[in-house]
């Protein structure tokens, strides 16, 4: 077994038992503040579930609605103009909203194309340099309380685009 692989499997027990340990050292009751966390821990899970169901709502009105599909037809002239293979915009649209459904897509782009293929790597390559901004929105900031996310929407929004742009402009520059 390499170093590495041994290092990973016995950080989290060395970490865990040296907080541990640290903690009594400095007389803070552990398990008491593990409890205590746990208990914060559920009442912000509780507090997240209504803004996880309403944006799960929306995502599926969005797509059994057409608009997905109509959205990607208005673009398809613009995206065949710019090289940009039309089964990736989907995933890059998808990203911004759901992870799960966004993986669920690289899974298909890549059975369907391949990994090696230059939309398997292209899917790759935008599920990890984008962020799903609507999701991190609707879920944290409600479960905080943040109310004014305008400036994060748009921040969010702008970062998928650029990782979306890069993934297609370092993709093809690599790999064809």
């Amino acid at each position: 077994m390499s170093f590495v692989n041994s290092f990973s499997i016995w950080f989290i027990p060395f970490l865990i038992g040296f907080i541990l340990l640290y903690g009594t050292y400095k007389k803070v009751p552990t398990y008491e503040a593990f409890v205590e966390g746990g208990k914060e821990g559920f009442s912000l899970a509780v507090s997240m579930i209504p803004y996880l169901v309403g944006m799960l709502v929306s995502i599926s009105v969005f797509r059994a609605s057409g608009a997905l599909e109509l959205l990607l037809d208005f673009g398809k002239p613009l995206f065949d103009w710019m090289h940009v293979p039309g089964e990736v915009v989907p995933l890059g649209l998808m990203r911004t909203i759901s992870g799960s459904g966004a993986l669920g897509m690289t899974s298909d782009l890549i059975a369907a194309h391949g990994p090696d293929s230059f939309i398997g790597r292209l899917a790759s390559t935008i599920q990890g340099s984008t962020d799903t901004t609507f999701y991190v929105l609707t879920v944290y900031f409600g479960a905080v309380g943040i109310r004014k996310m305008g400036y994060a929407l748009k921040v969010g929004l702008l970062a998928d685009l650029v990782g979306f742009i890069a993934s297609i402009v370092v993709v093809t520059l690599v790999f064809s």
